[in-house]
């Protein structure tokens, strides 16, 4: 999967997002800091994408991304799968391959997996979301199709080590 591909994925999953800083697993920006489980510098580089808070590339360019965001002003209230919903814009043939949800930083979360196509390339989607403190997190994995579970792990360890703190 070429970089132009992974900026177009990146930018359909990450959208509205402020520039952060990122030290010791913990992200902070304006309305909000918090920490997520930490990747192994010798897999995953972290990119630097527009509209993002982080996103890493795996190295080697296989096409894998993981990716964070945090939205805390402009989002209402939806519910978690119309979050997911939004997630998922401009991807096309999507095929829902299940949702179930769960307890995230003491919150219910909503994960979702999927395969769709960005400009007609086919990817697997792991996405997970979560309201907390009048914000939107959520967390993204894409790879390509039938390749996942190689770094299915990684994904578990950035989303289960997250933690939120709303800034005052």
């Amino acid at each position: 999967m070429s970089r132009m591909l992974l900026t177009l994925v990146l930018s359909a999953l990450c959208a509205g997002c402020h520039r952060a800083t990122f030290e010791d697993s913990v992200l902070q920006k304006k309305d909000v800091k918090y920490r997520v489980g930490t990747l192994s510098n010798d897999v995953w580089q972290r990119a630097s994408f527009d509209d993002n808070d982080l996103a890493f590339v795996e190295r080697g360019e296989t096409g894998r991304v993981i990716a964070t965001n945090a939205t805390c002003k402009d989002h209402d209230d939806p519910a978690l799968n119309v979050l997911t919903k939004h997630l998922l814009m401009g991807f096309t043939e999507r095929q829902d391959l299940g949702q179930r949800t769960f307890t995230l930083d003491g919150r219910e979360a909503l994960r979702s997996r999927y395969v769709a196509k960005l400009d007609g390339v086919p990817v697997s989607l792991e996405l997970v979301v979560l309201k907390k403190d009048n914000c939107v997190f959520d967390f993204s994995y894409v790879s390509p199709v039938g390749q996942a579970d190689a770094r299915m792990a990684d994904f578990e360890t950035l989303v289960s080590g997250f933690q939120a703190e709303r800034l005052r």
